[in-house]
């Protein structure tokens, strides 16, 4: 508390200052020594170091700032990132240094524990972005699968008991402003007025420090699982099968069955295990964008509203009521999804478990080759999704021979699913 005769000023910073600070440490995106490109900090325990806009964390970043405001948290604490390092070496690849490929994540992020030792070691506060650990998969579609046949344990990939062994890779968004701005198509100064506009003002940075090129996003993250040897992912002879998946929660962890997403979901992740039982190696790429990126609660509200019209739900009109609802069909805007792909070396994916046109064209004009694109069987579309999956049909998805159509969801209307 400020004592009576102290007098606190508080600097508005809503304006850009002529004379505005120059970072210490500067980052050079895009160059391939990484001491010289230089570390992301977003920390707060010492200011003057700062170089991004934003904190470490981002959608977490306020739940710290509770923990601190409850008094169980000491805002000058730093982690210990002993025995923290990957447990798979991933990088570096040339994606990593050729112009506009990664724009919204830092490549370097997994290895700032041991790259930046001495920095750390002198009380420069770097964190990690980037998390890689192994661990083990278990889905009852999986057992399934197993039951009828057509995945088999092999004791490595798949064990008897169902467990499926990955290595698992979290990546914390941080976006390259002007990369990001290229890839939209607009002038950086257009975007971070934007994003200071559209976030009430939340971060008075974007307009303050054009000095600042690199900013952490209080948006979800994106989660990897990597079934096979990491150390093929890079090699050009190996066959990559691949699920980019999208977050539904009501589908993927609570098993609505209103749409496909976690039929699809598990579909990709078996014919991943298939894929690395065979030599290869399999991708699920999970990104934090619920609802299309519109969030949950838009999403139920559209459920309503799709339900309640007159005739009841319809695939003509599926996309229609989102955008009444939202002002927008979807948000989830594919251009910087590719980056995870390309930071982990792919050059070629030969079967991806998509029928979004918006992933194949954002993935294929990022430099990496798709060979085959693969449809969700029809016996895995539930019933209640069937008209997400026409209006999906409808508006333009991807739909190669053997997509589902409405005979083949006819034909098992009614009848009880062994889904995956």
């Amino acid at each position: 508390m400020n004592s009576p005769n102290r007098t606190t000023h508080i600097r508005l910073t809503s304006h850009p200052e002529p004379n505005a600070a120059t970072v210490r440490r500067p980052i050079k995106w895009g160059v391939s020594d990484p001491k010289e490109r230089g570390p992301v900090i977003g920390s707060i325990t010492n200011p003057s170091d700062r170089n991004v806009i934003g904190a470490h964390g981002g959608s977490y970043s306020l739940y710290r700032a509770l923990a601190i405001s409850a008094r169980a948290l000491n805002p000058m604490a730093r982690p210990d990132l002993h025995n923290t390092h990957p447990t798979a070496e991933i990088g570096p690849h040339p994606q990593w240094f050729e112009p506009g490929r990664i724009v919204s994540l830092d490549p370097w992020g997994h290895m700032v524990g041991q790259i930046y030792r001495d920095d750390i070691a002198s009380d420069v506060d770097i964190r990690p972005t980037i998390a890689i650990t192994k661990a083990r998969l278990n889905m009852p579609e999986i057992l399934s699968a197993m039951g009828a046949k057509r995945l088999k344990a092999d004791g490595g990939v798949l064990r008897a008991s169902g467990d499926i062994s990955v290595t698992k890779v979290a990546v914390d968004p941080v976006w390259y402003l002007p990369g990001i701005a290229e890839r939209f198509g607009c002038a950086e100064g257009e975007l971070r007025r934007t994003l200071f506009e559209q976030t009430g003002g939340m971060f008075p940075e974007l307009v303050t420090r054009p000095d600042m090129s690199v900013f952490l996003p209080p948006i979800g993250n994106i989660t990897v699982y990597v079934i096979g040897e990491v150390a093929k992912l890079s090699h050009p002879k190996t066959r990559i099968a691949c699920r980019v998946h999208d977050e539904c929660n009501g589908s993927d962890v609570f098993g609505s069955d209103i749409c496909t997403c976690r039929p699809y979901l598990v579909h990709g992740i078996e014919e991943c295990v298939r894929e690395a039982q065979s030599g290869g190696v399999g991708i699920i790429a999970y990104n934090r964008k619920e609802g299309r990126a519109l969030g949950e609660v838009t999403k139920f509200l559209v459920y309503n509203a799709r339900k309640r019209q007159e005739g009841g739900d319809k695939a003509s009109t599926y996309f229609e009521r989102t955008e009444c609802v939202a002002g927008v069909q979807d948000a989830r805007f594919q251009q910087l999804m590719p980056d995870v792909l390309n930071w982990l070396g792919i050059r070629r994916i030969d079967r991806l478990m998509s029928m979004s046109n918006m992933k194949y064209d954002a993935i294929t004009a990022s430099g990496i080759e798709v060979v085959e694109r693969v449809p969700i069987p029809a016996e895995l579309v539930p019933p209640d999704a069937q008209v997400e999956l026409e209006a999906k049909k409808a508006a333009g998805y991807y739909t190669p021979e053997g997509a589902p159509d409405a005979s083949d969801l006819e034909k098992i209307k009614g009848r009880d699913l062994e889904r995956f």
